[in-house]
């Protein structure tokens, strides 16, 4: 691999591989709200939030963490706004107080915030409007959870530390790192890069994110799929892997105040890149370096595959998520090239299209459908049983199957996506008919 190539492969897992706190959605409108607060200087008197209906439909059903139970965009917004440290991105609500908690409650009952659906944006996108003391404040974040595109008072734009600078240039597609990524690239590198390069920030991922699972295992959050495959078949490696992964999720989509190690802008997805690698890691005695390669594996394969999706969409992220993991299980058991490449076309066939309603505690079962699927492509490939050219959305090579895939989730399920957001706010009643 040239220099470039490597390079950029190390650039996109340092910058996809970031700590949050809770799911990321809430995260993001808190973050908003918190820059925006921070250019006001001072407590707003009244709040305005414009999201994309992507944004409405993952906040609407989750806890914001650290809230003491609280949901909801508002919720949200002004938890950021009283108790956010805008400078700390996705950590934003990491030094959030029972005082803050209290303050918010008392801002929430007094109606201060609004929020509204805004179209015709991308997918990912969240404008605070703050108002107070006869100036107006706002922060834009749009098409990644950090990304923040708009910072003004009074209509001037102003720079923040290291979070904005109004002359920085919006990085375009052809700029984008991720570009260079494919199934073969990422193969390379996981066997190639030097350890050093990668050790310590994949060793992060795997020891944060196992904490959160472990948590989801031993507490009580959410639905409790974890514990509850974890006691059905507790020495059986595939139930293992699912549970890990689905317990991490338990305890983050409850209102876990633990942080996470994010891929592809979701917590839940960095946890599924994860922890079923860690589980199998752990079933062959793979040594730490074999593990290692085999989660940034994971990771990079799944932002190759996402990538053709976007951020948010209908599609459910667990998917591409289990692709990277069941690759790099397929890595571990000793499988080759093409078994690697057979196993993520083998589960987008599978689960390619299920469909996302939204961040809460079903995510967890998700992962666990989406994880078992991968683990299953897995073993077809090892088998040499694998979907073949012209079935379904199978394309003649695995770069096109996944092109295909992506091209369903970004456009084909829009519809889909409209009308999902559309009975979450009962703007659709399903019982007329």
């Amino acid at each position: 691999m040239d220099a470039t190539a490597y390079a950029n492969h190390i650039a996109v897992l340092k910058d996809e591989l970031v700590c949050a706190l809770g799911c990321t959605e809430p995260i993001a409108v808190a973050y908003a709200s918190a820059l925006a607060r921070a250019a006001l200087g001072r407590l707003p008197e009244h709040v305005n939030v414009a999201c994309s209906g992507n944004i409405i439909k993952n906040v609407k059903s989750v806890t914001v963490p650290n809230s003491g139970g609280m949901r909801g965009i508002e919720a949200a917004a002004l938890l950021g706004i009283v108790g956010g440290e805008e400078t700390r991105a996705l950590e934003v609500l990491e030094s959030v107080t029972e005082q803050d908690r209290v303050k918010t409650r008392t801002l929430l009952e007094q109606g201060i915030c609004s929020v509204g659906l805004v179209e015709d944006v991308p997918n990912l996108y969240v404008r605070t409007v703050v108002v107070g003391g006869g100036h107006t404040a706002v922060a834009c974040i749009e098409e990644r959870h950090t990304n923040v595109t708009e910072l003004t008072l009074d209509g001037a734009p102003i720079s923040l530390g290291d979070v904005y600078h109004p002359a920085a240039q919006r990085m375009t597609s052809e700029d984008d790192p991720r570009a260079s990524l494919s199934l073969a690239s990422v193969w390379e590198f996981a066997h190639t890069v030097k350890l050093e390069d990668i050790d310590e920030l994949i060793t992060f991922q795997i020891d944060t994110n196992k904490a959160i699972s472990d948590e989801g295992l031993h507490g009580n959050w959410g639905a409790n799929i974890g514990r509850t495959l974890l006691s059905s078949r507790s020495n059986d490696i595939t139930c293992k892997a699912r549970a890990s992964a689905a317990a991490g999720s338990d305890a983050r989509m409850s209102g876990c105040a633990m942080p996470v190690v994010i891929c592809c802008g979701s917590g839940n997805q960095g946890i599924t890149c994860s922890m079923p690698v860690l589980e199998y890691a752990h079933e062959l005695w793979a040594s730490h370096e074999q593990l290692v390669r085999a989660v940034a594996l994971s990771d990079l394969v799944a932002v190759h595959v996402k990538r053709y999706i976007g951020e948010l969409s209908a599609f459910c992220g667990a998917v591409s998520a289990s692709c990277g993991a069941g690759a790099a299980i397929c890595m571990l058991r000793g499988g080759n090239f093409e078994q690697y490449e057979a196993t993520v076309v083998n589960t987008l066939v599978n689960v390619g299209g299920i469909v996302c309603d939204g961040a809460k505690p079903s995510c967890a079962a998700k992962i666990s459908a989406a994880v078992d699927a991968a683990i299953l492509g897995c073993d077809q490939a090892l088998a040499g049983c694998n979907f073949l050219p012209g079935d379904g959305l199978v394309g003649e090579t695995p770069e096109e199957t996944i092109h295909a895939m992506g091209y369903v989730g970004r456009v084909g399920m829009q519809p889909t996506d409209v009308e999902i957001l559309n009975i979450m706010i009962g703007k659709t009643d399903v019982n007329e008919e």
